[in-house]
């Protein structure tokens, strides 16, 4: 690439056109199949074919990528492994809500055309996520991506279903759940969100059956926030140690409006000071009041359908919603005389995750996993060698934590998309069989109609993608146990928990050795992106308006692992402008390198101060940005490569670099491009992992002898090239030049115009330095006379800079018009003082000051104190001035 073919601006279009296209026809992607390399593996968190990527995904491929890619050029036999999940409830709702535009429902339709419908819908969003994955860079093996609904990971899915049943860790029972009257279907503890409704206490009489009176009343008091529930009610329970109800144990009361009689019974259950310290018991409508009808043998009786809507058990209000019921109820309840009173409340009211519809307490027959002996051993691995390592670590109290209190995992669903659960049922004798396959007389069964949580699956994730159950898997020998796993840390309890516990469970191995965690991505604002707010940003768009290696470089910085980050256009246009600068400099270098060939160190002799301080930055860098991406601290090795390209190479070596490609010998210009080009090829390999794209377009300008940046060496520290001596000279240069341009600035004065300049040092080391780099000098400060002495004659007016070693003075007549500087001090001193004065009189009016906001009274104390100082330094700066 000529300089012409280079443009003048970072161009992101035309420098991401056909690149990732060319690296997957190259086959870098791949394993490198090397037996001698280490190998490095990452599972991709299967992203849900329920629709487009957001930043969120963005962000967590990101991360991902730039592990991938630094251990791929660090010759790691790479493996990362692409794929998607079926996404239940959440893929099935959305199929559903489509078919609901075209009045259609899946009943409609039936299970078999109902789930060709799914299967469209996931072949459209995988085919869009394809896009999305293409257009943010990741460097996936397309060649090995898996689907959860895979027949490979379903024979792993069914292989642990059985197993888990036949050593009594799965079992079905019927037992209180969480129920999505939407989409009917079970949900686990952690697929339900609890958010504040507004609701109530209502306050109603259950009167005494055989006429007993309690307190002066023929009835009892029972508050209760769903009255929709109470034709379920089995009992009134009191606390047994409540001195106040012992005499109504084993009395009975009426169910308003159907009038069936209940005991009253005795639990521990009950808190004596919550309430009136009676409650009514449902057993099938609350997990606590089930566990107590379990204690005293209660009826359970369903009061509703799985839509949420009141069943033959409700009476007259059977069909109805469940919120209209309440209506209803509670308008009966006071036409009756039964309702005692009505108190408003906000209460904390358990909603699905994936419908966002209030969740019933739901008796129901559903498939559990037995949790307790699989927590215990993921607990217990994590005080071995095989421990999962949690980044950041606070992390790991959280995983222990959810461990410690789990409870039984319901595992079914109600779904007709999922893996379908490998159980059947003789339609005769109702025998049960569990098994990988059907029984030999099929016709004899029909196989459970439910399926398996989405989490079932995913727990499966980094071993089924890996060929297992065969153990004997090339992949699964070589894989796995996989590397690294990067995700968010809302799903811990989701994915990374079940993950090591079902790996440790069939595995014997964890999963994963480390789990990076990071946080969600918000607005500006800090608030969570959603379609409510309408908040929502599309990586899509943004990398369309800056390029994706902008994005990139703007997700790796914006945060430490673990923290959430604000997503800021403004710091989309820094993180263009720092490509753009990047662009700019590699264009210069690129440019005088012309048609050498690919640059080599020349020889130390050759090398001045400016090339051993570069090449020990360079080399300070490579050592930090590698310990730091060791440790995942991406942000901040983010901010040493900006530091070291922005601030070292760019303003400073660069344009140290012009001077002796300008006016050097041949000799100096040709080690000169050696280490523009050796510092530039490092650089670029460098942040390579993070800006991909941009990295292998300029790479490829250069003169070199790989193929691609990509499989290129990444930097390695080399001892030799660290000089602290350098360093610290080229520190005190720079700090030199930095003085005399900020006196410059003081004064008004154009940095092309010629001064004098004395340079007073503490000792004959700075004065070497600076007598060594004069060229240096020269060239930044441009001085028409130079002195650098221990000892120098300073005059009276003149400008000072103070260093570590060294003074610089420049005189004032050679900044600026003595007499035309001091005529404008005079007319500022005026200008101040009339403002003075203004200021000290307003705050001597009583009026203002006693009658105006104390607010505008201290403010204009604070403008009056900063005139006196303007005033005050305007006048010693004439003083200096005059006594010139």
């Amino acid at each position: 690439m000529t300089e012409k073919e280079m443009a003048t601006k970072f161009d992101p279009q035309a420098v991401e056109e056909g690149r990732y296209q060319w690296w997957i026809d190259q086959g870098f992607f791949k394993p490198s199949g090397d037996k001698k390399a280490h190998p490095y593996s990452i599972v991709i968190p299967p992203p849900n074919v329920t629709g487009k990527l957001h930043l969120g995904h963005a962000w967590d491929t990101t991360l991902q990528d730039i592990i991938i890619r630094q251990k791929r050029m660090q010759g790691y036999d790479v493996l990362w492994l692409p794929g998607m999940d079926h996404a239940g409830i959440a893929t099935q709702a959305k199929v559903e809500a489509r078919l609901a535009k075209q009045g259609v429902s899946r009943y409609d339709l039936g299970r078999e055309k109902f789930v060709k419908q799914v299967w469209d819908w996931k072949d459209e969003y995988a085919a869009i996520i394809h896009q999305q994955w293409a257009k943010m860079g990741i460097s996936v093996d397309y060649d090995r991506e898996r689907f959860t609904l895979d027949e490979g990971l379903n024979k792993a899915v069914r292989k642990v279903f059985v197993d888990l049943y036949n050593k009594g860790l799965i079992y079905r029972a019927t037992y209180i759940i969480n129920w999505d009257p939407k989409a009917r279907t079970a949900l686990s503890d952690i697929e339900v969100e609890h958010k504040d409704d507004k609701g109530a206490f209502y306050h109603v009489k259950y009167p005494f059956t055989d006429g007993t009176t309690f307190n002066g009343k023929d009835y009892i008091e029972i508050a209760t926030t769903r009255p929709e529930t109470m034709f379920g009610d089995e009992a009134v329970a009191v606390n047994p140690s409540d001195e106040r109800y012992k005499e109504l144990v084993g009395k009975h009361v009426m169910v308003p409006l159907v009038n069936r009689e209940i005991e009253i019974i005795a639990d521990d259950y009950v808190t004596p000071d919550f309430g009136t310290g009676m409650v009514k018991i449902t057993p099938a409508h609350d997990p606590n009041d089930f566990q107590v009808g379990k204690r005293h043998n209660l009826p359970e009786l369903n009061t509703m359908n799985e839509d949420a809507s009141m069943n033959e058990n409700a009476g007259k209000y059977v069909g109805m919603d469940r919120f209209d019921a309440r209506k209803a109820i509670v308008k009966d309840l006071q036409d009756q005389g039964y309702m005692l009173k009505i108190d408003p409340i906000v209460h904390s009211v358990g909603h699905s995750e994936r419908t966002g519809v209030q969740v019933e307490s739901r008796l129901s027959t559903q498939w559990f996993v037995k949790m307790k002996p699989l927590a215990e051993r993921a607990l217990a691995n994590q005080k071995t060698d095989d421990r999962v390592n949690f980044i950041p670590e606070r992390f790991e109290h959280t995983f222990n934590q959810w461990m410690e209190n789990v409870h039984d995992w319901v595992i079914s669903r109600q779904l007709w998309w999922g893996h379908q659960i490998p159980a059947w049922y003789h339609k005769e004798t109702g025998e049960m069989y569990v098994g990988m396959e059907a029984p030999a007389d099929a016709e004899n069964w029909v196989q459970d109609k439910d399926v398996l949580d989405t989490w079932f699956s995913s727990a499966l994730w980094p071993f089924s993608t890996m060929g297992w159950p065969n153990t004997d898997a090339e992949d699964f020998k070589r894989y796995f146990p996989t590397t690294t796993l990067v995700t968010g840390y809302d799903i811990i309890f989701f994915w990374v928990s079940r993950m090591i516990f079902q790996s440790l469970e069939f595995t014997g191995k964890a999963p994963f050795r480390n789990v990076l965690l990071h946080g969600l991505i918000r607005d500006e604002q800090g608030r969570k992106m959603s379609k409510s707010l309408g908040n929502g940003i599309d990586p899509m768009d943004v990398v369309e308006k800056y390029g994706v290696d902008a994005l990139r470089w703007f997700l790796v910085t914006g945060s430490t692992p673990g923290q959430d980050i604000r997503f800021s256009y403004k710091k989309m246009d820094a993180s263009w402008n720092f490509i753009n600068k990047i662009w700019n400099a590699s264009r210069y270098v690129i440019m005088n390198l012309g048609d050498m060939p690919a640059p080599q160190l020349p020889d130390q002799s050759k090398w001045d101060l400016a090339d051993r301080w570069i090449l020990s930055r360079l080399n300070t860098t490579v050592k930090d940005v590698t310990a730091k991406f060791e440790k995942f601290e991406f942000g901040e090795a983010g901010r040493d490569l900006y530091n070291f390209i922005w601030n070292d190479f760019c303003d400073w070596y660069i344009e140290m670099t012009k001077e002796k490609l300008t006016n050097g010998t041949d000799e100096e210009k040709d080690a000169t491009k050696n280490i523009l080009g050796y510092v530039l090829d490092q650089t670029l390999k460098l942040i390579h992992p993070i800006m991909p794209f941009v990295t292998e377009k300029l790479w490829q300008a250069m003169p070199h002898d790989g193929q691609s940046i990509m499989v290129a060496d990444y930097p390695v520290e080399h001892v030799e090239l660290a000089n602290q001596k350098a360093e610290g000279e080229m520190e005190d240069l720079i700090e030199l030049i930095k003085a005399v341009r900020n006196i410059r600035n003081q004064a008004g004065a154009p940095m092309s115009s010629p001064v004098k300049m004395m340079i007073k040092v503490d000792d004959q080391a700075h004065a070497a330095v600076f007598n060594e780099n004069r060229d240096y000098l020269d060239r930044f400060c441009h001085p028409s006379d130079l002195t650098i002495a221990t000892e120098v004659d300073v005059p009276k007016l003149a400008m000072s800079g103070i260093l570590a070693g060294a003074t610089v003075y420049i005189p004032m007549a050679e900044l600026v018009d003595l007499d035309e500087e001091r005529a404008r001090m005079e007319k500022e001193i005026t200008k101040l003082e009339k403002e003075v004065a203004r200021s000290t009189k307003k705050l001597g009016n009583e009026k203002f000051v006693n009658s105006a906001p104390e607010q505008v009274v201290a403010k204009e104390r604070a403008k009056a104190e900063e005139w006196q100082q303007k005033l005050a330094s305007a006048k010693e700066r004439l003083a200096s001035l005059q006594e010139g």
